[in-house]
């Protein structure tokens, strides 16, 4: 899960607003993990989320890489009041790409915390990063859709 904390710690976070009744800033997440972990650097790569996983990865070759995206990938500020909204920026979004992601779904709770805005957002930043959505789209056929994956070599 990419939003909040995460996302504060990546190149381009969000502005760090959060609504929640124990926090303010999405910050004192990041100071809540460093109280217990030592500092952590600001501003990494798209690839620090990850961290030793991503080794991982490319030692299995997984056939997909799908993954429960549990964050809108938005800036908006359409947020809906539910009491925890995530959100990662879209340029932090590259971390999907970091990572080889082939598929997301978006059939989660926090797929609509920024609105509308921010799921017409996330789907395009998904789409740009030639990431498949699945469980969430532009309209009633789309978020019912399957996602597709072609593998090549007759699979799919």
């Amino acid at each position: 899960m990419c939003g909040r904390g995460i996302d504060q710690v990546l190149a381009h976070p969000c502005r760090p607003e959060i609504y929640e009744d124990c926090e303010r800033s999405a910050e004192g997440y990041v100071l809540l993990a460093e109280q217990a972990n030592g500092p952590i650097p600001r501003r990494n790569g798209s690839s620090y989320v990850w961290g030793a996983a991503l080794g991982q990865l490319e030692r299995m070759q997984p056939d997909a890489r799908i993954i429960n995206l549990e964050t809108a990938v938005t800036r908006s500020h359409d947020r809906v009041n539910k009491g925890i909204n995530y959100r990662v920026s879209p340029e932090n979004a590259e971390c999907l790409a970091a990572a080889k992601i082939n598929c997301c779904v978006l059939a989660n709770n926090h797929v609509l915390d920024w609105g509308r805005a921010g799921l017409l957002e996330t789907l395009t930043t998904l789409q740009k990063l030639n990431v498949k959505a699945t469980g969430a789209g532009r309209n009633d056929h789309e978020a019912r859709a399957p996602a597709v994956l072609n593998f090549g070599k007759g699979g799919s």
